[in-house]
């Protein structure tokens, strides 16, 4: 049996998972870098290339954003009641975080018009109001808010041109909602501490690995043969799929992670997502430098596959040898600054 980690390897372990959600995302990401024109040369998706695209639907689209999603949520409840316990005002100081957040992602829009930290921003107000609700409290309202999610995208798929209903449906079954289900999760598990004593939680976190793998496995198969076949909801379905998946690879990483040789290994990938909203931005940079030195004029599933592995050892490279020198990334130092007005944390 595998001894738990510590405190201080289990923050470890956070970065970790957050490094790795950094990478499914570049999976994404990549191809969004180059826009296609209208009329001009198309991404092959035939043969490996096809093959790859399902792949990459199956098991990272939308379920990378949203572990990416759920950290979020957990950096909120650390954030907010340290915070409180330094006698700051913890909601309003989360406020004038997702503020500055907010103006990053703006100016970051410009250069990448699929950026999510606008919408981050956002969607983090309504977090808000949570901060001290009661656990019962905020496992009703999550409950509720999956259900209604869940319907809005079935009502899509087997009740599509109703009308007004089907304004409905798209609203409850958006990505949006799906971000915000993910915050309010990671920030519940958060509040009750799960993080910090994964071994005492083994018994639910089984419970969630045994209840989500069968729909993990049964959606997955749903949006391979919705693929293959050119279903136009293969996008609805894979956000069906989102919210099991999302819980169930979380879930495994959380049990993989209290292997101490393990974290040991994945350290540099901890490392990136130490600096996580550093390499987020970077990333784009450094794709479109890669694209243009290979000279490519769209992005087809393969070079997405090279080109993330590419960015991603980068990263790992660059953010290993920055804290070596650096306590924190330098936008993580900028966003502290624009949160707080001083420099209350040194850099060196």
């Amino acid at each position: 049996m595998n001894p738990s980690v510590t405190q201080k390897e289990r923050i470890v372990s956070l970065d970790i998972i957050r490094g790795l959600a950094l990478f499914g995302i570049l999976f994404i990401n990549v191809a969004a870098y180059q826009v296609i024109d209208e009329g001009g040369p198309m991404p092959d998706y035939s043969g490996i290339n096809g093959v790859i695209n399902t792949l990459i639907e199956i098991f990272i689209q939308k379920k990378f954003f949203s572990i990416f999603s759920f950290l979020f949520g957990v950096g909120f409840y650390i954030f907010a009641s340290r915070a409180e316990a330094r006698g700051d005002k913890p909601r309003w100081r989360f406020a004038r975080r997702l503020l500055a957040l907010l103006l990053i992602g703006i100016v970051h829009i410009v250069i990448f018009w699929g950026s999510i930290l606008a919408m981050y921003a956002v969607v983090g107000f309504f977090l808000i109001p949570f901060y001290n609700a009661k656990v019962s409290t905020i496992s009703k309202w999550l409950f509720a808010i999956i259900t209604v999610h869940v319907f809005g995208i079935l009502g899509q798929i087997f009740m599509p041109n109703q009308g007004a209903f089907s304004t409905v449906f798209s609203l409850l079954g958006n990505d949006t909602v799906a971000i915000f289900i993910m915050f309010l999760s990671g920030f519940l598990v958060a509040k009750i501490d799960w993080i910090s004593h994964v071994g005492e939680y083994s018994k639910q976190i089984k419970w969630i690995q045994f209840v989500a793998f069968p729909f993990f496995v049964g959606i997955s198969l749903w949006i391979w043969f919705a693929s293959q076949a050119g279903d136009q909801n293969l996008q609805l379905i894979i956000g069906l799929g989102v919210i099991p998946t999302t819980y169930f690879y979380l879930a495994c990483l959380f049990v993989m992670l209290e292997n101490k040789r393990i974290v040991k290994l994945l350290k540099p990938i901890g490392r990136v997502g130490q600096m996580a909203f550093t390499n987020y931005l970077a990333q784009s940079f450094i794709g479109l430098a890669i694209i243009s030195c290979m000279g490519l004029e769209v992005v087809s599933p393969s070079d997405v596959v090279i080109i993330a592995i590419l960015i991603f050892v980068i990263q790992m490279i660059f953010s290993v040898i920055w804290f070596k020198f650096f306590k924190m990334g330098p936008f993580e130092k900028v966003w502290r600054f624009m949160t707080y007005g001083r420099k209350t944390v040194p850099n060196k």
